[in-house]
This record gives structure tokens, sequence and C-alpha cells, in this order.
């Protein structure tokens, strides 16, 4: 299926681009916002993002498998990321990971059969201080506890 933006995420489109002298430095933006439309970044919404900012689809793509925020393939309604680096590691990390895998059942970049949940095992998010962290789609639960995560994988399971 061809991917089109819509009338309303075009015009989100065109007010990032504003913001810069050149189209190319709102791809982030872009991307983000087809993301949010399509649910993933497919090789028509690379094409799409590449053709509206005058870049080509590698360049784009390059954007897309460098940052972890961007999903090439269709994710849980609510996207699972467990940090393992150093400093989660050293305060509990991989038994968070573990923990979340044997109660959701899927591994790294695994979905849920039901869709509510996907899993991904990633690396420094940036919350070194309030270790061991993990992000449920855009918000951040940090200083956790095997607790603390039960209860929110079990608040997340209510909502669905």
């Amino acid at each position: 299926m061809e991917f089109r933006f819509t009338p309303e995420n075009i015009e989100r489109i065109n007010k990032e681009i504003q913001k810069y002298p050149l189209k190319k430095p709102a791809v982030m933006a872009t991307l983000y916002i087809a993301q949010e439309q399509n649910g993933f970044i497919s090789n028509d919404v690379i094409k799409e993002v590449a053709d509206i900012l005058e870049m080509t689809s590698e360049e784009v793509l390059g954007v897309v498998t460098f940052y972890t925020m961007f999903h090439q393939k269709p994710m849980g309604k609510n996207h699972i990321q467990v940090c393992t680096n150093v400093s989660c590691m050293l305060r509990g990390g991989y038994e968070i990971w573990n923990q979340v895998k044997e109660k959701l059942g899927i591994d790294n970049m695994g979905v849920s059969t039901d869709q509510k949940f996907s899993l991904e095992e990633v690396e420094c998010m940036g919350s070194c201080g309030t270790a061991p962290m993990i992000a449920v789609n855009e918000d951040y639960y940090e200083n956790l506890t095997k607790e603390k995560v039960e209860e929110l994988l079990d608040s997340l399971k209510g909502n669905n």
C-alpha cells in the first residue's frame, strides 16, 4: 500500500520545514509525524519523506536506522524499552529486562499476539542518575524496583 501523509500532517510538516533554511533538517520531525500516522516507518514512508524533504531514500533510511525511536515494523500499543546499559545494568537492569520478558512472554523486538505490547532492549536513554529505568512509549519510569515494574505492567495490562 502506498503511503501518503494526511492533509493535516502535511500542514504540520510544512510548519517544521519553515523553521530551517533547508528542508533536510526537518527529517526527524517528519519521520516522527509519519510514524505517528502509519505506526511504523515502511519503505513507502521513507520514499514519501525523501520526496517531501528533497533527500535521497538512503539519507532518510540512515536516520531511521540510527535512532531507536523509529520502528521499521509495527510495534505494540505499549512499546516498552528496557535500558540495560552500564548504569541501569549495575542497578538491576537485566533483572528488570528478564522480568518484563517473562511477564509479557515476548523477546527483544517481539510483539504480543494481541498487539498490546512490544519489547526492546536499549542502550542508554539518558537517565543514568535515576537508573534503572524503562520507557513506555514516550513516558519514562525511573528508580525502578521489581515491585514497581510489576505494578506498572499490571496497570498497562488493565488499561488495554
